[in-house]
């Protein structure tokens, strides 16, 4: 893990760097278009909040789940791909990309995931194969690495693949704001220093009654995991 956080750690200094003494190249300018960047924008939005959903969703039901390694994950996020965290992961990214980068930047971002991460899936993968060989190669031939199918998604209730506690919440709440506004503060930069921090809090109005949506959601969602949660147990 400490590997991984340091390459990471490495990638994304690389890449502020080269923005930071590259700005027009990379950054998105607020000229002509500007309505369609602004839907483009707001697409970018949409794909963070739904990547922390799946992310939060994977991590706390592994950690409930798991029992230290000891068992196959197979239901949950699971059930729909192999590997929820790191979708959550990418669509979190791109969902930045989006919101403050030209679109050919989502290019290059695809291409340095698909790099990065496919490697990271092939070496656990390997490490699962030879803890559970027959499970894990059931489990991979019913269940798609990354990308989920539509017709699992249509067949499934979303409590089923998709479960919330507001406790899994509560330890993420602070990353996914300080993500938020980050982003919504780089992405903003021209408009600030054209009109001053007015157009950051106006722009920031919005992206807070988003943010109320997405907690609706996550209260409706725990809801509902936790009503699947009791039929299951008076059931058993």
């Amino acid at each position: 893990m400490k590997k991984r956080l340091k390459i990471n750690g490495i990638i994304i200094f690389c890449a502020t760097v080269i923005v930071a003494f590259f700005p027009k190249v990379f950054f998105r300018s607020n000229g002509s278009g500007k309505i369609l960047e602004e839907y483009i924008e707001i697409m970018g939005f949409s794909l963070i909040l739904l990547g922390q959903i799946i992310r939060v969703s994977a991590r706390g039901y592994k950690a409930e789940h798991s029992r230290e390694g000891q068992v196959l994950i197979q239901g949950g996020p699971y059930q729909v791909v192999r590997n929820p965290m790191y979708l959550g992961i990418f669509l979190i990214g791109l969902g930045v990309v989006l919101a403050v980068f030209k679109l050919w930047v989502a290019v290059i971002f695809i291409m340095i995931f698909v790099i990065r991460y496919i490697l990271l899936m092939y070496g656990e993968e390997k490490k699962l194969r030879s803890a559970f060989p027959d499970a894990y190669r059931q489990y991979c031939q019913k269940v798609p690495r990354i990308l989920p199918k539509l017709s699992t998604l249509i067949n499934l209730d979303i409590s089923e693949y998709l479960p919330i506690k507001l406790s899994w919440l509560k330890k993420e709440i602070g990353s996914i704001l300080a993500l938020l506004f980050f982003t919504l503060l780089v992405g903003s930069w021209e408009d600030i220093s054209r009109e001053g921090i007015a157009a950051y809090l106006r722009n920031g109005i919005w992206l807070f009654f988003t943010f109320v949506l997405f907690i609706i959601f996550v209260i409706l969602l725990s809801k509902r995991t936790d009503n699947e949660n009791e039929a299951g147990a008076n059931k058993s």
